[in-house]
């Protein structure tokens, strides 16, 4: 009776441990979310849509993009900000997260230290633009420009906050000049304006810009980066052109609720590093301007925590509010 009784209990314990070991269902059968908090044909959508189907193969299960749009971005941080810690839910974004901290201090989560941050998957670079009407053909004349006539200059932007908006304050405290900020709702109209001359300069992502440069209907004067871009390679940077030190890339990247184990935010990091790394995503990215770079988590949150501090000093600066 005590053989039996032993036997019994050595299977109920062998039991539990290969229960413990099965691989658990919800992994296969239920969708990884990709959040990304911007409309369609983003940047930052192009990215989940590139990274999306190849996460999907590696981890055999299905990955599904949704866009949950609003506030800046700010609404569908959140939903990630407040989604369980499951492995169910991503959060794809781009700098405009940082930004949104200096810019809306009352927010009831912190973007900075409520996500974890996965693994950086990217950068965009922008390009200032003119109208050719302006008859400015170069950033140092743009400055040259702006201070013999204050306010007088205007540029547009897709909305307070935006990178495109953030970008020309920062701009414009390093040469210490002074442009009329117009605020649009959205690229295309403010690029609309900017090819009908009502407003006379903008930061425009490369892949945006490139198509009106080659035509003559905008003008580029210089790259907002540290280097030059393999797709303007004769427009020189900022600093080439005598015109401040600025760096306004953009970096993109992917980040987890709250809470999320570290070996599940570590095996998200490998999966990444492999994606980015095969050519086919290389192509794809590059052709809307971006270019592929892979980090480590710990790595992308520094990144991640320096940028705001730069950016709450350029809001702080300029007094900048939301709309």
């Amino acid at each position: 009776m005590k053989l039996l009784r032993a036997a019994a209990a050595l299977l109920a314990i062998c039991s539990l441990q290969a229960a413990a070991q099965a691989p658990q269902p919800s992994a296969a059968g239920v969708p990884l979310k990709l959040i990304v908090p911007f409309t369609p044909g983003t940047g930052i959508d192009i990215v989940a849509r590139t990274v999306g189907p190849r996460l999907a193969q590696r981890l055999s299960r299905p990955v599904v993009v949704e866009n949950r749009t609003g506030a800046s971005g700010n609404i569908g941080t959140e939903a990630v900000v407040r989604a369980p810690a499951d492995g169910n839910t991503l959060l794809v974004s781009v700098n405009t997260l940082v930004m949104n901290r200096g810019l809306y201090p009352q927010l009831p989560f912190d973007p900075v230290k409520d996500l974890v941050p996965v693994a950086l998957t990217s950068w965009g670079q922008l390009v200032l633009v003119t109208h050719p009407g302006t008859k400015i053909t170069s950033a140092g004349a743009l400055v040259k420009a702006a201070k013999e006539r204050p306010g007088r200059l205007n540029y547009a932007s897709p909305g307070v906050g935006t990178p495109h908006h953030m970008s020309m304050e920062l701009f414009k405290q390093a040469a210490g000049v002074y442009l009329t900020h117009i605020p649009y709702r959205g690229t295309a109209q403010a690029v609309t304006d900017l090819l009908g001359g009502q407003v006379e300069a903008m930061f425009l992502p490369i892949h945006v810009a490139l198509p009106h440069v080659k035509t003559g209907k905008l003008v580029a004067l210089a790259i907002g980066s540290d280097k030059r871009h393999a797709l303007m390679p004769d427009v020189p940077t900022v600093a080439q052109a005598n015109a401040g030190d600025v760096n306004v890339d953009m970096w993109y990247g992917i980040f987890a609720p709250p809470g999320t184990p570290p070996d599940q935010v570590a095996q998200l990091n490998r999966e990444l590093k492999d994606i980015l790394a095969t050519p086919e995503v290389r192509t794809a990215f590059q052709a809307q301007g971006m270019d592929p770079a892979w980090s480590s988590a710990e790595d992308f949150r520094r990144l991640v925590v320096r940028d705001a501090e730069r950016w709450a000093g350029v809001i702080r600066a300029a007094n900048i509010k939301p709309e």
